[in-house]
């Protein structure tokens, strides 16, 4: 009884592997209380999935998505990054951009300041 319907879906889904993984998906959901698209006449739910597969009631394409869908534990969703206006880059000072030159301001005279002679510390212990 399945063997011919997985004769007949192997033309909908060429690959077998790929049938054996939407068939399988679509008996679950059967099993999870999912209106079936044709009759049953009393088969079980792998032998309704085939035959909805069969049939051309589910596209291949849409079950391979839900499948996808619901293996998936985190769905990542590009939403654009917030563009700081220039109030929030005034207020924000402790991280302020710094350019180039202001970088390089700095780093030289602190180079410089540790280059100049630093005067002894006086002893206050008599020899």
């Amino acid at each position: 009884m399945a063997r011919v319907t997985v004769e007949d879906c192997v033309d909908k889904v060429p690959n077998r592997f790929d049938l054996v993984l939407y068939s399988g998906f679509r008996a679950r959901q059967l099993s999870g209380g999912a209106d079936p698209l044709l009759d049953r006449d009393r088969d079980k739910n792998p032998v309704v999935a085939l035959r909805e597969i069969a049939g051309k009631l589910i596209k291949p394409d849409e079950v391979r998505e839900d499948y996808i869908k619901s293996l998936q534990k985190h769905a990542d969703v590009d939403e654009p990054e917030e563009v700081p206006s220039d109030e929030d880059v005034r207020e924000d000072v402790q991280y302020r951009q710094v350019t180039e030159e202001e970088l390089l301001r700095a780093l030289t005279s602190e180079a410089q300041r540790r280059a100049e002679p630093q005067p002894e510390p006086e002893a206050d212990y008599e020899e």
